[in-house]
């Protein structure tokens, strides 16, 4: 196997992840606010809004406004989350009390870094690999990776929304690909999903690597990535 030049990363679910689950940090943002929740109803819930949503992409839209689609876009999802947990009726300003998550989500609060990502992250740069993320995540990912103290270990970040394409669609691995000046076959792509970022990569012509994580709290790198 030899060595690329590049390797690039999702974000969500590979490099870190939520705490415990969305609907249990929904379920305590709700409760804050005076709203009884379940974190199972909440949890199962937002998987079905959020997989049911449209890609965030955008394609049509002014740069300017990207940031406030992207709100739109995860108000959309909240609401029809509490919608089909039965409670959104309980919340007097849905939209105020969604703000508040919304910039929750933006910091370092509700996330974990795995704990193989960093020492994962030190070897590739010893190994004068440049490193990217390639993430179908918002704009918030900057304000995130910072708080985590993860973007230091970047050369480039290439969301959805900016690239105008979501994974699975090659667009926005060559996006990426031109940030960097490298090829398709110099290229690695480690991600959680099995169509976005294996396939996804795949399709586009890198090397995807999907990374299983059985126990996202407590789980070591496989060894090709040690």
């Amino acid at each position: 196997m030899s060595q690329p030049k590049v390797i690039f990363i999702d974000a969500v679910g590979t490099l870190f992840g939520v705490k415990d689950s969305v609907g249990a940090v929904y379920q305590t943002l709700a409760q804050q606010s005076g709203v009884s929740a379940s974190a199972k109803q909440l949890d199962q819930a937002f998987y079905r809004s959020f997989s049911a949503a449209d890609a965030m992409a955008f394609p049509d839209v002014p740069a300017v406004e990207i940031p406030h689609r992207e709100y739109l876009w995860w108000l959309a999802v909240a609401r029809d989350t509490f919608q089909r947990a039965g409670i959104l009726h309980e919340f007097s300003d849905f939209e105020s009390f969604f703000e508040g998550v919304y910039q929750h989500f933006a910091t370092a609060a509700p996330w974990v870094v795995y704990q193989d990502t960093i020492s994962s992250l030190q070897r590739w740069q010893r190994m004068d690999i440049s490193l990217g993320i390639i993430s179908n995540f918002d704009s918030r990912i900057y304000a995130v990776l910072d708080a985590l103290e993860l973007r230091q270990y970047f050369q480039t970040i290439t969301i959805s929304t900016e690239a105008r394409a979501a994974k699975p669609n090659p667009l926005i691995f060559t996006t990426a690909l031109q940030k960097h000046g490298c090829s398709a076959h110099e290229a690695w792509h480690i991600g959680d999903s099995r169509q976005d970022d294996l396939k996804g990569a795949n399709a586009a012509g890198l090397r995807g690597i999907w990374l299983k994580r059985p126990n996202q709290s407590n789980v070591q790198a496989p060894t090709q990535f040690r």
